[in-house]
């Protein structure tokens, strides 16, 4: 993004962009030296999940709750009521959904994933099918151990790395009703949309599409549940990119798109500009009660749901932060800036940019490594060898295995994903990085592939383990 320059100012001159924040407090970085992180990365079996965090520089393995949080989250943090029952936190975090996002009942989590298994436990029965705009990993597992199976319905854009599709996030309608007429609506508890696809590169939906998705939905008897992680960033692409959108705001973008569901679950890690908690927020009623009494169950009462009053108080205030025009401006400004770098320059990258991360396409940079050497894991690697900066692979390794045959899931999207802190790192920061990616792709054709030595039974991109072959 840049400013429109000042009709007395040298229009030759270069006009870049500045955070609408200023640096307050700041944490050391440690520089480390390149046999130093060779060990570290040998010790960590090449997973950079596997890395401690003071032998990396730049860490830019996800948005998720590594945000910086604002003065006025701190200060609500002296606000928060620690009662076990009733704390005035929750109904303070409640009112604030209720009012931008629109659900009547909300059960707070510790994070997404609760919420996540709690919606999967309500209302997913042995041999049901979500479909859903591409899997996320932690939400297709929770689907599986609930008894269904995923199926994806994404145009087919989004498997294209390539394509400059503005939304890339959409749902294929056709697919949807094809899934829907072969195993009936009574086997399909809800279509699981997610707003940002994560996996398929920060990939926006439409908001004609979820109000096409909804009136399918409608029409079939299937309820509509969102994933609404990025929202506030899912709703800035819309009214940058959508037709008719460009008068909206992002708070009314936001509001929108949550009235068209059924119910939602969040993050409150990324938007919402916190390093903890979640929440499930639905319509039914009955859907809530059982909701809440799982609550009690896996995450905590069902007014704190793991977390302190004072965590619940710093979402709130970042749920009202993340809906600035200018904060999202900055936010995805910045991927943008990193993102044209490596673009200029013809680094395989996922177009068009999206809004939390710069996908690189390992598939594209390490054409000559078959996947089954794992291309991702290996590109993620030589970018910690080259500078100290951690990203994570999105790839054969996070798609896991059919648990019905045991195989290599094998997708499309071999990428590594390059994520972007909120309000964390500076424009140098991104520029060390850009250098980075250009070290490794210049040299690139001298990578070689890796062997997994060690892979848990779930999620197993977070503690696997592999060795150069």
């Amino acid at each position: 993004m840049s400013q429109t320059p000042s009709p007395d100012r040298p229009t030759t001159r270069r006009h870049s962009w500045a955070e609408p924040y200023k640096i307050k407090m700041v944490e050391p970085l440690q520089v480390t030296s390149r046999a130093e992180r060779e060990s570290a990365l040998a010790g960590a079996g090449w997973n950079t999940f596997l890395l401690r965090s003071r032998d990396v520089y730049i860490d830019l393995l996800t948005d998720s709750g590594t945000n910086a949080m604002s003065q006025e989250q701190w200060a609500a943090l002296m606000l928060g009521d620690e009662a076990y029952a009733g704390s005035e936190s929750f109904y303070r975090l409640e009112r604030t959904i209720q009012e931008v996002y629109g659900y009547p009942f909300v059960v707070p989590t510790h994070q997404g994933r609760g919420a996540e298994h709690i919606i999967s436990q309500v209302l997913i029965s042995p041999g049901d099918v979500v479909p859903g705009n591409m899997y996320f990993t932690t939400t297709r597992l929770h689907q599986e151990l609930a008894g269904a199976a995923f199926v994806d319905v994404i145009v087919d854009e989004a498997h294209d790395p390539a394509s400059e599709h503005p939304f890339k996030g959409d749902v294929d309608l056709d697919k949807l009703q094809r899934v829907i007429d072969e195993h009936g609506a009574e086997r399909i508890p809800y279509v699981s949309i997610a707003v940002t696809v994560n996996m398929a590169g920060g990939q926006p939906m439409s908001l004609a599409n979820i109000v096409a998705v909804r009136e399918l939905c409608d029409r079939n008897g299937v309820p509509l549940y969102c994933d609404i992680t990025r929202i506030a960033e899912n709703a800035w692409f819309i009214r940058e990119r959508e037709p008719g959108c460009a008068q909206l705001s992002v708070a009314e973008i936001v509001r929108r798109i949550c009235d068209l569901t059924d119910g939602a679950w969040m993050s409150a890690k990324k938007d919402a500009l916190v390093n903890i908690g979640g929440f499930l927020a639905v319509r039914d009623e009955g859907v809530f009660d059982e909701a809440r009494n799982l609550c009690v169950v896996y995450e905590g009462l069902h007014t704190y749901g793991g977390l302190a009053g004072r965590d619940m108080e710093a979402i709130a205030q970042g749920i009202r932060e993340s809906i600035a025009q200018a904060h999202l401006d900055a936010r995805i400004g910045q991927v943008h800036y990193l993102g044209q770098q490596l673009v200029r320059e013809g680094v395989p990258v996922v177009r068009p940019l999206g809004g939390h991360a710069v996908f690189l396409d390992a598939a594209g940079i390490l054409a000559h490594l078959p996947q089954d050497q794992f291309p991702a894991q290996r590109l993620a690697g030589e970018l910690y060898l080259e500078a100290g900066v951690r990203t994570m692979e999105r790839g054969i390794v996070s798609a896991g295995r059919d648990p019905r045959t045991g195989e290599h899931r094998r997708p499309r999207l071999e990428l590594v994903r390059i994520t972007i802190p909120r309000r964390v790192y500076t424009q140098a920061h991104m520029d060390v990085t850009a250098d980075a990616v250009l070290a490794v792709w210049d040299r690139r054709a001298s990578v070689g592939g890796l062997d997994m030595t060690f892979e848990p039974k779930y999620l197993r991109f977070f503690q696997a383990r592999f060795a150069p072959r």
